[in-house]
């Protein structure tokens, strides 16, 4: 069998399809991907040559090639069926780069579960991160809820906190597209143009912009928690850490999907987390969260096209 194709970052501002290593042990099942997901944010920092060094070795995804800034193999949004042996033709998930097929062992492949269409499982791992947001957050019935920022991470935050029974769920986002979208998901829009509305009792912030970090901490009642979710990686970002915000008594807490989150994670590990997202994309209003698909032929000119689109959201790559 020759080796796969990968979609690999050379340096930054550049990628391209090369081969890829595969795994050797006997045990390793035949993947062959039929989608993957581009996630905007990460990758784009990735693509961009942004990942500091100071984090290139938490920042490695599972079965990553190459160093940081590159030649660098990375992703980690991985649908494909098993091709031989007893699960031959399952679908699973992966938490693996873009790659026309690899081998795995068993315990990598999450498999999709009943009423979950291949294609939207590519939202996998970013509903895993908004899942942990919420438990980080430790939202509550009848909460008012705001989250700033409208990609793929804040609307699947903002979803999920509409779901609690009670919870009054606004979502803030700079691009007038994103209304339509939001009324989709039963959530109440907020444009530009608005004023910070004082008095969430949990406010989510996934905009990835000072500015945006600023509205949310002015969103937020009295002792509230503002959660943030934007990674910069190597820039710089000022905090208004003045005005109201002591006589408030505001909590700023980092939500990231690497650890569980303290209140779960006695209990629960990644594997039973990552399921329960599987499980909770089988709504069909989701589909509105992926892009148009591309071939994995023009991964490179995709990844690219998604990184110069700041509203792009979930961009699908279709294997043949």
């Amino acid at each position: 069998m020759s080796r796969p194709t990968a979609l690999w970052v050379l340096a930054p501002g550049q990628a391209a399809l090369r081969e890829a290593a595969t795994h050797a042990s006997p045990d390793a099942l035949t993947l062959r991907t039929r989608f993957s997901g581009i996630s905007r944010g990460t990758e784009s920092l990735v693509f961009q040559g942004r990942v500091p060094a100071s984090e290139w070795t938490r920042m490695r995804c599972p079965h990553q090639e190459g160093e940081f800034p590159g030649p660098v193999k990375y992703g980690y949004s991985l649908v494909g069926q098993v091709e031989s042996g007893p699960d031959q033709g399952r679908w699973a998930f992966a938490l693996h780069p873009h790659q026309d097929w690899c081998r795995l062992l068993p315990d990598a492949l999450h498999w999709l579960p009943e009423g979950l269409p291949p294609r939207r499982a590519v939202l996998a791992a970013n509903m895993e991160t908004a899942v942990n947001a919420l438990w980080d957050a430790g939202v509550r019935i009848g909460d008012q809820v705001t989250v700033v920022g409208g990609g793929v991470i804040g609307l699947l935050v903002a979803y999920l906190s509409a779901q609690i029974a009670g919870t009054q769920v606004s979502l803030v986002d700079t691009n007038p597209a994103r209304a339509a979208l939001a009324r989709h998901l039963g959530l109440t829009w907020m444009g530009a143009d608005t004023e910070p509305q004082p008095g969430a009792d949990v406010v989510f912030h996934a905009s990835g912009t000072p500015e945006g970090l600023a509205f949310a901490l002015a969103s937020a009642g009295f002792e509230a928690r503002v959660l943030e979710l934007s990674w910069y990686g190597d820039r710089t970002v000022p905090l208004p850490l003045g005005a109201a915000f002591h006589a408030q008594r505001l909590a700023i807490v980092a939500s990231q999907v690497g650890h569980v989150a303290p209140s779960r994670r006695a209990r629960w590990g990644t594997g039973r987390r990552l399921a329960l997202a599987l499980a909770l994309l089988r709504d069909p209003r989701l589909d509105r969260l992926l892009e148009p698909d591309w071939p994995f032929a023009d991964a490179p000119r995709a990844l690219t096209k998604v990184c110069e689109a700041p509203g792009a959201l979930c961009q699908v790559l279709t294997y043949e």
